[in-house]
């Protein structure tokens, strides 16, 4: 008789079992390269993958920063073009059926119930089948999808007029700006936000404000749209002594130079 043979294990019949394994995946070993267990097999895959593209995209923002573009202007026409992974949701807003009235229809509807479906395939095709031509129904959503989405992008690159875009939004640094940055009357331009958020570090105006170094106005005049405004600049928000606005409209009246000069 061999060791161990014909015995059997018998159990505490005061504990009940139901006969299930807690936390024990289920046994794939039939099915070698057809399936596996979601956890942690294919979700820690998963994740490994994202880490990798999460990482160069990081990198990507880090090597090529977002530029610096020019002051916004309400009084010139601006063209605007989204990231290009939205250019198709763009082009699509361009047609009669999803714009105007249709507004909702494009911008809620439309990219809802295609968005909506993405998410919710994984319940609408059950199939256990994996082969593309054997889901003929899911295989040619997707594809539709594809071919949309592709058609759109490509639709919004031809349409857009790069020429004119190329042209806005461009950070101008005049070359010839000449003004003194020791001076006293420059220091307390800098101090003033009030002054240098419409007009500028380089005091060239920008936003409907104007280039402050080729003002044609004196000294008094200066003080007094200071004090009082001007058009759509409001006046007292000047923050200094009467001596500061003195010496600051000075500076202003000389295009950026001490009086003495």
């Amino acid at each position: 008789m061999h060791r161990g043979k014909g015995m059997k294990f018998v159990g505490d019949s005061r504990v009940k079992s139901d006969g299930r394994k807690v936390n024990v995946p289920k046994d794939y070993s039939e099915y070698p390269g057809k399936t596996e267990a979601f956890w942690p097999n294919f979700l820690l895959r998963e994740w490994m993958v994202g880490a990798v593209f999460l990482m160069g995209f990081l990198c990507l923002t880090l090597a090529h920063p977002a530029p610096l573009e020019a002051i916004a202007d309400p009084l010139e026409a601006y063209i605007p073009l989204p990231d290009w992974y939205f250019l198709f949701l763009y082009q699509l807003l361009k047609y009669e059926f999803a714009s105007g009235s249709f507004n909702t229809l494009g911008t809620v509807v439309i990219p809802g119930i295609a968005f909506g479906a993405l998410m919710l395939a994984p319940w609408l095709d059950t199939s256990k089948e994996r082969r593309p031509h054997k889901r003929p129904i899911a295989t040619a959503l997707m594809l539709l999808g594809v071919a949309s989405v592709i058609f759109l992008t490509w639709e919004s690159v031809d349409q857009h007029d790069w020429e004119t875009a190329a042209q806005q939004g461009q950070l101008v640094i005049a070359e010839d700006v000449d003004f003194d940055t020791e001076a006293e009357g420059y220091e307390i331009y800098t101090n003033n936000e009030s002054c240098i958020n419409c007009h500028g570090d380089q005091m060239t105006g920008g936003a409907g404000a104007p280039n402050l170094l080729e003002t044609e106005k004196s000294a008094e005049e200066v003080m007094d749209v200071i004090v009082n405004g001007q058009g759509a600049m409001p006046g007292d928000l000047f923050e200094g002594t009467d001596e500061e606005l003195e010496i600051l409209a000075e500076f202003i009246a000389n295009h950026g130079q001490d009086s003495e000069e």
